[in-house]
């Protein structure tokens, strides 16, 4: 049977499984928040660009995932704001554009 030991919010959870440790990262409120405002626009931008044309489909969603990745690994909570309101400024231009070709 495990064992779980919380130390803080803002540390890591030991959690003891039959005599070995195995580190589970803890998130407080604020960064679970952001993660789940990132998630909700990778779904909303996934969702526009597959109004997009089939031919040009693929690679949006590409580009798209490419973006997500080259951020995933920022852990400044301001950077992560920034990066989030630009996100839905490009899928509010993106949604425009595809309303204005009739997709």
């Amino acid at each position: 049977m495990s064992k779980l030991r919380s130390l803080d919010l803002d540390l890591d959870v030991i959690m003891l499984m039959g005599g070995s440790s195995v580190m589970v990262n803890a998130l407080d409120l604020q960064s679970f928040i952001l993660r789940a405002r990132v998630l909700k626009l990778y779904r909303q931008a996934l969702k526009i660009a597959h109004r997009a044309p089939p031919q040009a489909r693929g690679e949006l969603k590409q580009s798209i995932r490419q973006e997500m990745e080259k951020n995933s690994e920022c852990k400044d909570k301001q950077k992560i704001r920034y990066l989030i309101s630009e996100g839905l400024e490009r899928i509010k231009q993106l949604d425009e554009m595809l309303d204005m070709q009739g997709h």
